[in-house]
Protein backbone atom coordinates (compact mmCIF):
# COMPACT_ATOMS: atom_id res chain seq x y z
CA UNK A 1 0.00 0.00 0.00
CA UNK A 2 1.14 3.58 -0.85
CA UNK A 3 1.76 5.80 2.00
CA UNK A 4 2.93 9.36 0.36
CA UNK A 5 0.21 11.89 0.95
CA UNK A 6 0.90 14.51 -2.03
CA UNK A 7 0.45 18.88 -1.57
CA UNK A 8 -1.18 18.48 1.91
CA UNK A 9 -0.81 21.28 5.03
CA UNK A 10 0.51 19.39 7.74
CA UNK A 11 -2.83 20.88 10.32
CA UNK A 12 -0.33 23.06 11.86
CA UNK A 13 0.17 25.58 9.16
CA UNK A 14 -2.74 27.86 9.56
CA UNK A 15 -1.81 30.68 6.90
CA UNK A 16 -2.32 27.52 4.43
CA UNK A 17 -5.95 26.67 5.97
CA UNK A 18 -8.11 27.34 3.32
CA UNK A 19 -11.87 28.62 4.06
CA UNK A 20 -15.44 28.82 1.92
CA UNK A 21 -16.73 31.77 4.33
CA UNK A 22 -13.77 33.51 6.62
CA UNK A 23 -15.57 36.00 8.06
CA UNK A 24 -17.89 33.80 8.64
CA UNK A 25 -16.10 31.06 9.66
CA UNK A 26 -13.95 32.92 12.39
CA UNK A 27 -17.04 34.79 13.91
CA UNK A 28 -16.20 35.24 18.12
CA UNK A 29 -18.82 33.40 19.47
CA UNK A 30 -21.02 35.78 20.65
CA UNK A 31 -21.74 36.88 17.56
CA UNK A 32 -22.19 33.72 15.98
CA UNK A 33 -25.30 33.23 18.43
CA UNK A 34 -26.69 36.30 17.66
CA UNK A 35 -26.52 35.54 13.89
CA UNK A 36 -27.96 32.30 14.39
CA UNK A 37 -30.46 33.61 16.98
CA UNK A 38 -31.41 36.36 14.39
CA UNK A 39 -31.87 33.86 11.35
CA UNK A 40 -34.16 31.47 13.37
CA UNK A 41 -36.36 34.42 14.29
CA UNK A 42 -36.93 35.07 10.34
CA UNK A 43 -37.53 31.74 9.64
CA UNK A 44 -40.10 30.96 12.33
CA UNK A 45 -41.71 34.40 11.31
CA UNK A 46 -42.19 32.47 7.27
CA UNK A 47 -43.30 29.65 8.45
CA UNK A 48 -46.28 30.44 10.81
CA UNK A 49 -49.22 30.00 8.76
CA UNK A 50 -47.61 28.44 5.05
CA UNK A 51 -46.24 25.78 6.65
CA UNK A 52 -48.91 23.93 8.50
CA UNK A 53 -46.54 21.29 10.56
CA UNK A 54 -44.18 23.65 12.11
CA UNK A 55 -47.42 25.82 12.49
CA UNK A 56 -49.07 23.11 14.68
CA UNK A 57 -46.12 22.50 16.97
CA UNK A 58 -45.77 26.92 17.26
CA UNK A 59 -49.03 26.78 17.67
CA UNK A 60 -49.29 24.05 20.55
CA UNK A 61 -46.77 25.65 22.95
CA UNK A 62 -48.28 29.24 21.60
CA UNK A 63 -45.16 30.30 20.36
CA UNK A 64 -44.63 33.63 18.65
CA UNK A 65 -41.35 34.81 16.85
CA UNK A 66 -40.88 37.51 19.43
CA UNK A 67 -40.90 35.46 21.75
CA UNK A 68 -37.79 34.05 20.87
CA UNK A 69 -35.48 36.37 22.83
CA UNK A 70 -32.24 33.78 22.84
CA UNK A 71 -31.53 30.96 21.71
CA UNK A 72 -32.72 29.16 24.53
CA UNK A 73 -36.04 29.85 23.93
CA UNK A 74 -35.37 27.43 20.76
CA UNK A 75 -36.39 24.86 23.80
CA UNK A 76 -39.92 25.70 24.35
CA UNK A 77 -40.90 23.92 21.10
CA UNK A 78 -41.41 20.30 20.83
CA UNK A 79 -38.52 18.22 18.99
CA UNK A 80 -38.95 16.34 15.73
CA UNK A 81 -39.09 13.10 14.37
CA UNK A 82 -38.04 11.25 11.43
CA UNK A 83 -41.54 9.41 12.02
CA UNK A 84 -43.78 12.53 12.20
CA UNK A 85 -42.22 13.79 8.91
CA UNK A 86 -43.25 10.86 7.28
CA UNK A 87 -46.52 10.69 8.94
CA UNK A 88 -47.19 14.13 7.61
CA UNK A 89 -46.61 13.39 3.70
CA UNK A 90 -49.36 13.87 1.59
CA UNK A 91 -51.25 10.71 0.00
CA UNK A 92 -50.63 11.07 -3.74
CA UNK A 93 -48.46 14.23 -4.07
CA UNK A 94 -44.90 14.71 -3.58
CA UNK A 95 -45.70 17.51 -1.34
CA UNK A 96 -45.88 17.12 2.71
CA UNK A 97 -47.42 19.22 5.56
CA UNK A 98 -43.97 20.70 6.03
CA UNK A 99 -43.79 22.06 2.43
CA UNK A 100 -44.21 25.70 3.12
CA UNK A 101 -44.65 27.11 -0.49
CA UNK A 102 -47.29 25.62 -2.73
CA UNK A 103 -45.97 22.83 -5.14
CA UNK A 104 -44.68 24.80 -8.33
CA UNK A 105 -42.50 26.55 -5.80
CA UNK A 106 -40.21 23.41 -5.66
CA UNK A 107 -37.23 21.95 -7.88
CA UNK A 108 -36.32 19.42 -6.68
CA UNK A 109 -37.16 15.95 -5.68
CA UNK A 110 -35.14 13.58 -3.54
CA UNK A 111 -36.09 10.44 -0.93
CA UNK A 112 -33.95 9.40 1.87
CA UNK A 113 -32.34 5.83 1.31
CA UNK A 114 -34.70 3.94 3.71
CA UNK A 115 -31.82 1.97 5.37
CA UNK A 116 -33.30 2.91 8.91
CA UNK A 117 -36.98 2.91 8.01
CA UNK A 118 -39.53 3.94 5.58
CA UNK A 119 -38.28 6.36 3.04
CA UNK A 120 -39.24 9.71 3.39
CA UNK A 121 -39.81 12.57 0.60
CA UNK A 122 -37.85 15.99 0.94
CA UNK A 123 -38.49 18.99 -1.57
CA UNK A 124 -36.47 21.82 -2.33
CA UNK A 125 -36.78 25.05 -4.26
CA UNK A 126 -34.67 27.10 -6.02
CA UNK A 127 -33.38 28.53 -2.78
CA UNK A 128 -32.79 25.99 -0.89
CA UNK A 129 -31.39 24.00 -3.11
CA UNK A 130 -28.25 26.77 -3.86
CA UNK A 131 -28.33 26.67 0.28
CA UNK A 132 -27.45 23.02 -0.46
CA UNK A 133 -25.01 23.68 -2.73
CA UNK A 134 -23.30 26.83 -0.11
CA UNK A 135 -23.07 24.09 2.61
CA UNK A 136 -21.26 21.63 0.32
CA UNK A 137 -19.17 24.79 -0.43
CA UNK A 138 -18.16 24.76 3.16
CA UNK A 139 -17.31 20.90 2.86
CA UNK A 140 -15.14 20.87 -0.07
CA UNK A 141 -13.38 23.96 0.37
CA UNK A 142 -12.84 22.80 4.27
CA UNK A 143 -11.30 20.13 2.71
CA UNK A 144 -8.66 22.03 0.49
CA UNK A 145 -10.20 21.73 -2.48
CA UNK A 146 -9.94 25.21 -4.99
CA UNK A 147 -10.71 25.55 -8.63
CA UNK A 148 -7.53 24.20 -9.40
CA UNK A 149 -8.84 20.40 -8.72
CA UNK A 150 -11.02 17.82 -10.96
CA UNK A 151 -13.59 16.41 -8.54
CA UNK A 152 -14.76 13.05 -9.45
CA UNK A 153 -18.20 11.67 -8.09
CA UNK A 154 -18.35 8.23 -8.72
CA UNK A 155 -22.37 7.96 -8.36
CA UNK A 156 -25.25 6.49 -9.88
CA UNK A 157 -27.87 9.65 -9.51
CA UNK A 158 -31.36 8.69 -8.53
CA UNK A 159 -33.55 10.17 -5.56
CA UNK A 160 -31.34 9.48 -2.95
CA UNK A 161 -29.85 12.82 -2.60
CA UNK A 162 -26.36 11.07 -1.90
CA UNK A 163 -24.33 13.83 -3.44
CA UNK A 164 -26.22 15.50 -6.00
CA UNK A 165 -25.22 18.46 -3.32
CA UNK A 166 -21.79 17.65 -4.15
CA UNK A 167 -21.83 18.92 -7.51
CA UNK A 168 -23.65 22.19 -6.80
CA UNK A 169 -20.46 22.50 -3.84
CA UNK A 170 -17.85 22.20 -6.59
CA UNK A 171 -19.53 24.72 -8.61
CA UNK A 172 -19.37 27.04 -5.48
CA UNK A 173 -15.74 26.67 -5.21
CA UNK A 174 -14.95 26.63 -8.98
CA UNK A 175 -13.61 22.93 -9.11
CA UNK A 176 -14.19 20.79 -12.13
CA UNK A 177 -17.02 18.31 -11.52
CA UNK A 178 -16.41 14.85 -13.43
CA UNK A 179 -19.41 12.68 -13.08
CA UNK A 180 -18.67 9.06 -13.13
CA UNK A 181 -22.34 7.82 -12.61
CA UNK A 182 -22.95 4.67 -15.57
CA UNK A 183 -20.23 3.10 -15.31
CA UNK A 184 -18.93 0.47 -13.29
CA UNK A 185 -15.84 0.48 -10.80
CA UNK A 186 -12.79 0.03 -13.46
CA UNK A 187 -13.72 2.17 -15.92
CA UNK A 188 -14.20 4.85 -12.79
CA UNK A 189 -10.60 4.21 -12.26
CA UNK A 190 -10.25 4.63 -16.27
CA UNK A 191 -11.82 8.02 -16.41
CA UNK A 192 -9.97 9.34 -13.26
CA UNK A 193 -6.74 8.13 -14.32
CA UNK A 194 -7.76 10.16 -18.48
CA UNK A 195 -8.88 13.16 -16.83
CA UNK A 196 -6.29 13.64 -14.04
CA UNK A 197 -8.75 13.50 -10.89
CA UNK A 198 -7.28 14.97 -8.14
CA UNK A 199 -10.12 15.02 -5.44
CA UNK A 200 -13.34 12.60 -5.08
CA UNK A 201 -16.22 12.40 -3.39
CA UNK A 202 -18.32 8.83 -2.76
CA UNK A 203 -18.55 6.97 1.10
CA UNK A 204 -15.66 5.70 2.79
CA UNK A 205 -16.85 1.73 1.35
CA UNK A 206 -16.66 2.93 -2.15
CA UNK A 207 -13.21 4.37 -1.84
CA UNK A 208 -11.96 0.91 -0.48
CA UNK A 209 -13.71 -1.03 -3.18
CA UNK A 210 -12.50 0.86 -5.95
CA UNK A 211 -8.85 0.26 -4.00
CA UNK A 212 -9.77 -3.65 -4.16
CA UNK A 213 -10.88 -3.12 -7.75
CA UNK A 214 -7.82 -1.76 -8.63
CA UNK A 215 -5.65 -4.39 -7.10
CA UNK A 216 -7.30 -7.35 -8.52
CA UNK A 217 -7.35 -5.64 -12.13
CA UNK A 218 -3.35 -4.43 -12.27
CA UNK A 219 -4.42 -0.69 -11.85
CA UNK A 220 -2.14 1.25 -10.74
CA UNK A 221 -3.93 3.65 -8.22
CA UNK A 222 -0.61 5.80 -8.06
CA UNK A 223 -1.52 7.19 -12.07
CA UNK A 224 -4.10 9.02 -10.81
CA UNK A 225 -3.04 11.85 -8.75
CA UNK A 226 -5.52 12.08 -6.09
CA UNK A 227 -4.83 14.48 -3.80
CA UNK A 228 -7.88 14.89 -1.59
CA UNK A 229 -10.78 12.53 -0.57
CA UNK A 230 -13.75 13.62 0.81
CA UNK A 231 -16.84 10.95 2.18
CA UNK A 232 -19.98 10.79 3.42
CA UNK A 233 -23.12 8.69 3.84
CA UNK A 234 -21.95 6.67 6.50
CA UNK A 235 -18.98 7.04 9.66
CA UNK A 236 -16.32 5.41 8.32
CA UNK A 237 -13.87 8.15 7.13
CA UNK A 238 -13.60 9.35 11.01
CA UNK A 239 -12.50 5.57 12.32
CA UNK A 240 -9.40 5.76 12.32
CA UNK A 241 -8.28 2.66 10.99
CA UNK A 242 -10.79 3.12 7.70
CA UNK A 243 -9.24 6.59 7.35
CA UNK A 244 -5.63 4.96 7.43
CA UNK A 245 -6.60 2.72 4.73
CA UNK A 246 -8.04 4.53 2.68
CA UNK A 247 -5.20 7.31 2.36
CA UNK A 248 -3.12 4.73 2.42
CA UNK A 249 -4.88 2.98 -0.76
CA UNK A 250 -5.37 6.48 -2.81
CA UNK A 251 -2.17 8.51 -1.23
CA UNK A 252 -4.32 11.46 -0.16
CA UNK A 253 -5.67 12.90 2.59
CA UNK A 254 -9.40 11.69 3.60
CA UNK A 255 -11.36 14.04 5.13
CA UNK A 256 -14.99 13.29 6.50
CA UNK A 257 -18.18 15.09 6.23
CA UNK A 258 -21.72 14.46 7.85
CA UNK A 259 -25.34 15.46 6.79
CA UNK A 260 -29.08 14.25 5.92
CA UNK A 261 -31.35 14.55 3.04
CA UNK A 262 -34.06 15.57 5.51
CA UNK A 263 -31.43 18.09 7.39
CA UNK A 264 -28.70 19.32 5.08
CA UNK A 265 -25.13 18.95 4.85
CA UNK A 266 -24.13 19.70 8.33
CA UNK A 267 -20.67 19.34 9.53
CA UNK A 268 -17.11 18.60 7.77
CA UNK A 269 -13.26 17.88 8.84
CA UNK A 270 -10.83 20.82 8.18
CA UNK A 271 -7.35 20.18 7.50
CA UNK A 272 -6.14 20.56 10.95
CA UNK A 273 -6.64 16.80 11.34
CA UNK A 274 -7.89 14.96 13.87
CA UNK A 275 -10.18 18.23 15.40
CA UNK A 276 -13.36 16.67 14.56
CA UNK A 277 -16.02 17.64 11.99
CA UNK A 278 -17.13 21.44 12.40
CA UNK A 279 -20.88 22.14 12.11
CA UNK A 280 -21.58 25.12 9.79
CA UNK A 281 -22.95 27.08 12.30
CA UNK A 282 -24.22 29.73 10.20
CA UNK A 283 -26.74 27.52 9.15
CA UNK A 284 -27.31 24.99 11.50
CA UNK A 285 -28.60 25.38 15.37
CA UNK A 286 -27.14 22.08 17.33
CA UNK A 287 -27.99 20.66 20.72
CA UNK A 288 -26.80 17.27 22.19
CA UNK A 289 -29.29 15.53 24.21
CA UNK A 290 -29.56 12.31 26.29
CA UNK A 291 -31.06 9.90 24.05
CA UNK A 292 -33.52 8.29 26.75
CA UNK A 293 -34.63 11.15 28.02
CA UNK A 294 -33.91 14.22 25.68
CA UNK A 295 -32.62 16.37 28.78
CA UNK A 296 -29.39 18.57 27.89
CA UNK A 297 -26.21 17.15 28.29
CA UNK A 298 -23.29 19.17 29.11
CA UNK A 299 -20.27 19.87 26.30
CA UNK A 300 -18.70 17.05 26.40
CA UNK A 301 -20.61 14.31 27.06
CA UNK A 302 -22.09 12.27 24.21
CA UNK A 303 -25.40 12.68 23.43
CA UNK A 304 -27.88 12.19 20.44
CA UNK A 305 -27.22 15.07 17.83
CA UNK A 306 -30.45 17.37 17.95
CA UNK A 307 -30.51 19.89 14.70
CA UNK A 308 -32.32 22.50 13.34
CA UNK A 309 -31.48 23.84 10.09
CA UNK A 310 -31.21 27.51 9.13
CA UNK A 311 -31.73 28.03 5.19
CA UNK A 312 -34.33 25.66 4.39
CA UNK A 313 -37.44 27.36 4.58
CA UNK A 314 -38.85 25.22 2.15
CA UNK A 315 -38.51 22.46 3.52
CA UNK A 316 -37.20 23.24 7.39
CA UNK A 317 -36.42 21.13 10.16
CA UNK A 318 -36.49 22.82 13.78
CA UNK A 319 -35.06 20.51 17.22
CA UNK A 320 -34.61 17.41 14.90
CA UNK A 321 -34.09 13.85 16.56
CA UNK A 322 -31.31 12.63 13.99
CA UNK A 323 -30.36 9.31 15.93
CA UNK A 324 -26.29 10.41 15.54
CA UNK A 325 -24.73 10.02 18.31
CA UNK A 326 -22.00 12.87 18.76
CA UNK A 327 -19.22 15.25 21.74
CA UNK A 328 -19.81 18.80 20.82
CA UNK A 329 -16.51 21.03 21.54
CA UNK A 330 -16.80 24.76 20.76
CA UNK A 331 -13.55 25.46 21.32
CA UNK A 332 -11.52 27.18 18.50
CA UNK A 333 -9.83 24.92 16.55
CA UNK A 334 -6.15 25.70 15.34
CA UNK A 335 -7.52 26.20 11.52
CA UNK A 336 -8.82 29.35 12.96
CA UNK A 337 -12.31 28.12 12.94
CA UNK A 338 -14.85 28.96 15.63
CA UNK A 339 -17.60 26.94 14.32
CA UNK A 340 -17.79 24.14 16.92
CA UNK A 341 -16.63 20.56 16.42
CA UNK A 342 -18.46 16.68 17.03
CA UNK A 343 -15.21 15.04 18.50
CA UNK A 344 -14.46 12.09 16.09
CA UNK A 345 -17.13 12.98 13.97
CA UNK A 346 -20.58 11.29 14.03
CA UNK A 347 -20.05 8.64 16.44
CA UNK A 348 -22.52 6.01 15.41
CA UNK A 349 -26.42 5.37 15.63
CA UNK A 350 -28.14 5.41 18.88
CA UNK A 351 -30.32 2.64 17.92
CA UNK A 352 -26.83 0.39 16.89
CA UNK A 353 -25.67 0.49 20.47
CA UNK A 354 -26.23 -3.22 21.57
CA UNK A 355 -25.27 -4.84 25.03
CA UNK A 356 -23.53 -8.77 24.41
CA UNK A 357 -22.46 -10.02 27.87
CA UNK A 358 -22.95 -6.60 29.62
CA UNK A 359 -20.32 -4.99 26.97
CA UNK A 360 -21.31 -1.66 25.55
CA UNK A 361 -20.97 -2.38 21.56
CA UNK A 362 -20.80 0.18 18.48
CA UNK A 363 -20.36 -1.25 15.06
CA UNK A 364 -17.48 1.60 14.47
CA UNK A 365 -15.35 -0.02 17.32
CA UNK A 366 -15.03 -3.54 15.76
CA UNK A 367 -14.72 -1.98 12.11
CA UNK A 368 -11.86 0.11 13.75
CA UNK A 369 -10.01 -3.08 14.77
CA UNK A 370 -10.92 -5.72 11.30
CA UNK A 371 -9.96 -2.16 9.36
CA UNK A 372 -5.99 -2.44 10.99
CA UNK A 373 -5.59 -5.80 9.01
CA UNK A 374 -4.62 -5.00 5.49
CA UNK A 375 -5.24 -8.05 3.82
CA UNK A 376 -9.22 -7.72 4.87
CA UNK A 377 -11.82 -6.44 2.44
CA UNK A 378 -14.77 -6.72 2.77
CA UNK A 379 -16.37 -7.38 6.43
CA UNK A 380 -20.21 -7.50 8.45
CA UNK A 381 -21.23 -8.37 11.83
CA UNK A 382 -24.11 -9.72 13.09
CA UNK A 383 -25.15 -9.77 16.98
CA UNK A 384 -27.89 -12.69 17.63
CA UNK A 385 -29.07 -14.77 20.60
CA UNK A 386 -27.69 -18.16 20.96
CA UNK A 387 -28.86 -20.45 23.64
CA UNK A 388 -30.68 -17.37 25.90
CA UNK A 389 -27.15 -15.78 25.52
CA UNK A 390 -26.07 -12.30 22.97
CA UNK A 391 -23.90 -13.35 20.63
CA UNK A 392 -20.73 -11.39 18.68
CA UNK A 393 -20.38 -12.81 14.94
CA UNK A 394 -18.05 -11.13 12.35
CA UNK A 395 -17.61 -12.48 9.49
CA UNK A 396 -14.37 -11.54 7.16
CA UNK A 397 -13.74 -11.37 3.25
CA UNK A 398 -9.40 -11.66 2.67
CA UNK A 399 -7.43 -11.26 -0.03
CA UNK A 400 -6.44 -13.68 -2.43
CA UNK A 401 -3.63 -15.91 -0.78
CA UNK A 402 -3.87 -14.40 2.31
CA UNK A 403 -3.30 -17.07 5.98
CA UNK A 404 -6.59 -17.83 7.10
CA UNK A 405 -6.46 -19.43 10.13
CA UNK A 406 -3.86 -16.80 11.32
CA UNK A 407 -6.06 -14.19 10.20
CA UNK A 408 -9.19 -15.50 12.08
CA UNK A 409 -7.39 -15.98 14.67
CA UNK A 410 -5.76 -12.36 15.09
CA UNK A 411 -8.50 -10.74 14.55
CA UNK A 412 -10.39 -12.62 17.24
CA UNK A 413 -7.80 -11.45 19.34
CA UNK A 414 -7.79 -8.60 18.58
CA UNK A 415 -11.66 -7.73 19.47
CA UNK A 416 -11.47 -9.67 22.52
CA UNK A 417 -8.70 -7.43 23.99
CA UNK A 418 -10.01 -4.31 23.01
CA UNK A 419 -13.64 -5.19 24.07
CA UNK A 420 -13.14 -7.62 26.74
CA UNK A 421 -15.44 -10.75 25.33
CA UNK A 422 -14.51 -12.93 22.65
CA UNK A 423 -16.39 -12.77 18.98
CA UNK A 424 -17.13 -15.41 16.78
CA UNK A 425 -14.81 -14.97 13.58
CA UNK A 426 -15.41 -16.80 10.44
CA UNK A 427 -13.60 -16.66 6.51
CA UNK A 428 -15.73 -16.41 3.86
CA UNK A 429 -15.15 -17.52 0.65
CA UNK A 430 -14.41 -14.26 -1.61
CA UNK A 431 -17.37 -12.53 -3.25
CA UNK A 432 -19.76 -14.30 -1.12
CA UNK A 433 -19.93 -10.61 0.69
CA UNK A 434 -22.24 -7.86 -0.57
CA UNK A 435 -20.21 -4.47 -2.23
CA UNK A 436 -21.84 -1.44 -1.39
CA UNK A 437 -21.55 2.20 -3.46
CA UNK A 438 -23.73 3.93 -1.35
CA UNK A 439 -24.34 3.04 2.11
CA UNK A 440 -22.93 -0.12 3.48
CA UNK A 441 -24.75 -2.05 5.54
CA UNK A 442 -22.51 -4.62 7.63
CA UNK A 443 -24.48 -4.53 10.73
CA UNK A 444 -26.70 -6.78 11.89
CA UNK A 445 -29.14 -8.00 14.89
CA UNK A 446 -31.52 -10.89 15.05
CA UNK A 447 -33.39 -13.00 17.34
CA UNK A 448 -32.92 -9.64 19.55
CA UNK A 449 -35.06 -9.37 22.81
CA UNK A 450 -35.10 -6.68 25.66
CA UNK A 451 -31.75 -5.52 25.79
Amino acid sequence: MRTTLRGLTTGREKSLMAFFDQSTETLPRERLRALQLSRLREMIAQLRGPNRFYSAKLKEVDLAPDDIQSLEDLTRLPLTTKDELIAAQDEGSALSANATYPEPAYTRFHQTSGTTGAPLRVLDTEASWNWWGKCWGYVLAGAGLTAEDRLFVPFSFGPFIGFWAAVEGAREIGALMIPGGGRDSLQRLHLMREEGTTAMCCTPTYALRLAEVARENGFELNDIPMRITVHAGEPGASVPATKARIEAAWGAKCFDHAGASEVGAHSFECEAQPAGTHVIESEFIVEVLEPENGSALPEGETGELVITNLGRVGFPVIRYRTGDLVCLNSTPCICGRTFARFEGGVLGRCDDMVIVRGVNIFPSAIENIVRQFDNVDEFRIEVNTRREMRELAVEVELEEGSPIETTRAAIEKSVQNALGLRPRVSIVPRGSLPRFELKAKRFHKTGMGAT
